[in-house]
This record gives structure tokens, sequence and C-alpha cells, in this order.
């Protein structure tokens, strides 16, 4: 019995039309974030045949697998929520929209908005080869951070929580904006659903924080 199902989209494929086409949105979402979570089931599998062969040499690389297939589902789940249509999204976070803690945490964090979004919009189009711009909230410091993920899972630090994430791999823009990458990045700021970021942030922040237990 599968682990790992495909979530289903929170909208239609035409919901974020102009900035993201139809087509991408059932490409990305029914084809590759599909496969991502195949292959975290399929590679589950694997591992457990591994382990009852003894097969111990195996497991590196299938841990590996394991890491892509299974964060490249975390993102994606996260990024179909994070956005809703240009007439409801977008913008600024505002305390008058009822975001008022996610726009002070963001504020405190980097200074201003416009600072926020230059390095969110920098992490993601300047990822080399194919990757993610993701703000996290950091739970050892209580901070806001931007980090620029490799493939799905490198270059983070542990323990960060994911609350807003732009996929800059390929399949996510081609189609549409061809190589041109950062309008494509640009263009996304047009879709971010505030609230959802505003709902990850306070749930990021009302759990106890794992890393600071002491005996």
């Amino acid at each position: 019995m599968p682990v790992y199902t495909l979530p289903d989209l929170p909208y239609d494929y035409s919901a974020l039309a102009p900035v993201i086409s139809p087509e991408i949105i059932e490409l990305h979402h029914d084809k590759h974030h599909a496969a991502y979570v195949k292959g975290a089931n399929d590679t589950l599998e694997q591992l457990a045949e591994a382990r009852e062969a003894e097969r111990w040499g195996s497991l590196n690389g299938l841990e590996k697998n394991l890491a892509f297939h299974l964060s490249g589902h975390i993102l994606h789940s996260i990024y179909w929520q994070n956005m809703t249509g240009p007439k409801e999204g977008g913008g600024e976070p505002l305390a008058a929209d009822g975001v008022g803690d996610l726009a002070e945490a963001i504020k405190e964090s980097f200074g201003s908005f416009a600072a926020f979004k230059s390095q969110l919009s920098k992490a993601a189009a300047t990822t080399q080869g194919s990757g993610w711009g993701v703000l996290a909230y950091e739970p050892l410091s209580g901070r806001l951070i931007v980090e620029q993920v490799y493939d799905h899972q490198g270059n983070v630090g542990q323990g960060a929580i994911p609350i807003l994430v732009f996929d800059a791999w390929e399949h996510a823009f081609y189609l549409q904006y061809r190589n041109q990458k950062v309008d494509f990045i640009e263009a996304m700021w047009q879709v971010v659903n505030w609230q959802d970021v505003a709902r990850r942030h306070a749930a990021a922040k009302s759990h106890p924080n794992p890393l600071l237990l002491t005996p």
C-alpha cells in the first residue's frame, strides 16, 4: 500500500493564468509531482527489500533517492498551496489583510519587504541547475531566512521549516517563459497566497522546538 499520495490541486488548472498556463499546471502536478510520489513509494519498497536481504551496500544510494523524491513531494505539496489566483493573491502582506504577524516577521528578519523580495527572487533565479528559492522559519533563532535549495534538498540547514517556496526547475516555467527564468520568478509574486504563508508561519512558531529540548 502506498505511503505517500499525490494531493489534489486546491484550484483548477486555469486558476493561475495568465501567470502560469493551464498546460504547465496540469503537466507539473499530474506528471512531475506524481513522479516524485511514485519515486518515494518505490524507493521505500526497495529499501525494505535491501534490508531484508541484508544488501547493506545498496542502502546509501537508495536513501539518497528517497531524500530526492520525498523532498520533491514535500516542496511541491507546499508550492500548490502557496499560490492563488492573481485577483486574490500577490502584492505585499499587510496587517489589514490579517497577516500582520507575517508582515512584521519579514520586516524584522530582512529589514523590509523589498529586501526580502529581492533575496528570495535572486535565490530562486540563481540556483545552479535545478532547484528552489525558499522562505523558511528557522527555529533556533526564531527568524525567517531565505534558502537556496539545490535539486530538492541540498544547501539547507537542518530543522528550518519551509513556508513559501518558488519552484525554479525548468518544468515549472519553460513551456511558457522559455529560458526567461527571471521573468517567471517576477511573475510568481502576483500569485503568492499570503494567507497560506501566514498560516504556515504561525504553525511553525507555535510548535514546541525539538532542537532546543534540554534534559
